[in-house]
């Protein structure tokens, strides 16, 4: 199951920073997804959002205003995709 993830943003620092965290949350744990990075003001009025940075994950806005940490945004894509196992130890054997 491929996971949508948009980082919502106007290309601020803090949307910048917000969309590394996301991509390497993304590549860290090898999760299957895309990560987007939306700056059209138009698409972004489709979210109805008035604070930015926010993180839409599947079509649900999960995070507004802030930068949250690695484990937030982990934690966010967790609770809000479908048949996600736990990052790397979804085989007999554990890759620590």
């Amino acid at each position: 199951m491929n996971i949508k993830i948009k980082v919502l943003g106007t290309g601020c620092s803090k949307c910048n920073t917000l969309t590394q965290i996301v991509e390497e949350v993304v590549r860290q744990n090898r999760l299957d997804a895309t990560v987007q990075k939306i700056e059209d003001i138009e698409e972004l009025m489709q979210y109805n959002i008035i604070s930015i940075p926010a993180i839409v994950v599947n079509e649900q806005l999960v995070s507004k205003g802030r930068v949250p940490s690695y484990d937030e945004v982990l934690e966010l894509i967790r609770a809000h995709s479908k048949d996600i196992e736990s990052p790397c130890c979804n085989s007999d054997s554990c890759c620590n």
